[in-house]
């Protein structure tokens, strides 16, 4: 190929920037506008949805705790998920695992149903306002097709698939399962009230396009709708739905997604032999893929929002559907929460600020996927909750260690900040949600934001994201805010870095202690709340306009909030 000395010039220009572009640096100051004026839609609470493995730690000492702490940075009902809702078993808990002993039956084979557990751990949720999504699975060891063997003892390093055993699989009478449902719908009305029952969301299974079903597409359609009849006969205005499959750009994912929904639209009901199945909502998963790279973490973003995106698409297909509530029943990093770092060394994001970051900006792009695809978005699970009497910061995918919290729960406090309606984010930066989607965040870093107004408030959360986990200059950020109310206002600024909001570093401080004392832990529990990274100002915005400057550490994310 010929080139001109001109041409030759911007090629090597452009092959310089090539080569150095692993540095990542971001030498040019980075400006965020944000027009409080352009509304774009309501600002919809999707990151109050949280979930677990383990039902039991529910009701257990930092369990409670950190129920307790989420339900006091909501201003919304925060909803709750967990497996295991109906297995059997002692209620002892463990890694992947959790009993409720809920069915059972006697000699003759009749039902015996205990609520206790069950019981204790919705009790547990409502005594902090807030709300299940009731997972009706897995399958009680009585009703069970193949109950031998029945329990897992996984532990991090074991073979995940040794998990999946006697629970996993179809009904051997499928009656008996819908009156187990029906029964279970009618105690919860019995103890909560019908009010109460009609806010919660009911669903059937986790992940049937895996191995934690063990049956056929077509067995977990009729066991849909057995459960389905079962939980409309005890409550008409209960919500049911599903199918809670994981994945929905993998191929086999999209044929068991789109099966299900052909079925509940349109196909022969298995116990009333009519057209279709109620479904209230519909439910999938969505996950990162991170990996190790040249000795550091590197996340992947774009994974996680393909199937975000796979989805919407889906739904949006279906005209009867599209309007329906979505639930995307896990959204997360990456797909085993109890896989910690000290055997998955991919996984060493979770104790430090990438998670934090990583989850701002992708919680950020979830809400511009759902308007483009034009579907609700009604909430995303964080699958991510805490692990009982655990080693500290051990790297578990969780939002404390020991009653501590870590960054990432911080980045849920900012958002219960966030009220209102979402406004206008000027997209003429380095991303926009597409190329995070189609590109990941592997070129230069995803500088960006976004922002709320309410009648009496205002908030712009701002992150400094990367895929690749290595150290990086700090970012120069400009926050242009137009539409301020013309008066006087107080401007809290909050930071979560290598210093503020971070429990991680000031334990490594401390020197990593395996036991710390009492005054460590009560350091450790200050260090994991949300603070300030200044102190607080009044402001007088000029013609409804306000400019803060800030250095933003790669990982980490500010949140601006005006009150007036």
């Amino acid at each position: 190929m010929f080139f001109t000395k001109t041409k030759l010039a911007l090629f090597n220009a452009a092959l310089c920037t090539a080569l150095s572009a692993p540095s990542f640096s971001q030498s040019q100051p980075v400006t965020i506008e944000v027009n409080l004026t352009k509304v774009k839609a309501p600002m919809q609470p999707i990151w109050a949805f949280f979930g677990y493995d383990e039902p039991n730690y529910t009701y257990m000492k930092d369990g409670k705790k950190l129920l307790t702490e989420i339900s006091q940075f909501s201003k919304v009902p925060v909803f709750v998920r967990a497996h295991s809702l109906l297995v059997t078993g002692d209620g002892e808990a463990a890694l992947k695992w959790g009993s409720t002993n809920a069915y059972t039956e006697d000699a003759q084979g009749k039902p015996v149903y205990d609520w206790k557990i069950v019981d204790k751990i919705f009790d547990t949720y409502i005594e902090r306002g807030m709300k299940p999504i009731a997972q009706i699975g897995f399958m009680p060891q009585a009703l069970s097709s193949k109950p031998e063997p029945y329990r897992h003892h996984w532990k991090p390093g074991d073979n995940y698939n040794d998990i999946y055993l006697g629970w996993a699989y179809p009904p051997n009478d499928y009656k008996k399962w819908g009156e187990l449902v029906y029964q279970w719908v009618t105690h919860s009305v019995a103890r909560y009230g019908r009010k109460e029952v009609e806010s919660w969301y009911w669903e059937l299974w986790n992940e049937p396009n895996i191995s934690y079903w063990k049956g056929t597409v077509d067995e977990y359609i009729k066991l849909y709708d057995y459960t389905a009849d079962a939980v409309k006969r005890a409550l008409p205005t209960a919500k049911i739905g599903g199918p809670e499959v994981t994945g929905p750009s993998w191929d086999k994912s999209e044929v068991f997604m789109r099966k299900f929904l052909d079925h509940v639209t349109s196909g022969k009901n298995y116990v009333t032999g009519k057209t279709g199945t109620p479904i209230d909502f519909v439910t999938y998963h969505a996950k990162g893929a991170p990996k190790i790279v040249e000795g550091h973490v590197q996340m992947n973003m774009g994974t996680q929002l393909r199937d975000l995106d796979k989805g919407f698409e889906i739904v949006a297909s279906y005209p009867a559907l599209k309007k329906l509530p979505i639930i995307i029943g896990e959204s997360d990093p990456e797909g085993c929460a109890a896989c910690s770092e000290d055997v998955s060394p991919q996984n060493a994001y979770r104790n430090g600020t990438m998670y934090s970051s990583y989850t701002a900006a992708s919680f950020a792009r979830k809400y511009e996927l759902a308007e483009a695809r034009g579907v609700n978005l009604l909430g995303a699970v964080s699958w991510s909750f805490e692990f009982e009497d655990q080693a500290w910061f051990r790297g578990f995918r969780d939002l404390a260690t020991n009653g501590v919290d870590k960054p990432v729960l911080n980045v849920f406090r900012m958002f219960g900040m966030m009220e209102g309606n979402r406004v206008e984010v000027k997209q003429n930066l380095a991303y926009d949600f597409k190329r995070v989607r189609d590109e990941s965040v592997r070129k230069e870093a995803d500088i960006n934001g976004i922002a709320s107004k309410s009648a009496t408030s205002a908030a712009v959360m701002v992150w400094n994201y990367h895929d690749d986990n290595v150290p990086s200059p700090d970012a120069t950020v400009k926050v242009s805010v137009q539409g301020l109310p013309a008066q006087k206002m107080m401007l809290y600024h909050y930071r979560i870095d290598k210093d503020n909001s971070n429990s991680y570093e000031a334990w490594k401080a401390m020197g990593s202690p395996k036991q710390p004392s009492a005054e460590q832990i009560g350091q450790l529990e200050k260090a994991g709340q949300l603070q300030l990274l200044t102190s607080p100002q009044w402001i007088q915005p000029k013609n409804g306009n306000a400019t803060v400057e800030m250095q933003l550490p790669r990982q980490g994310v500010s949140l601006l909030h005006f009150k007036w």
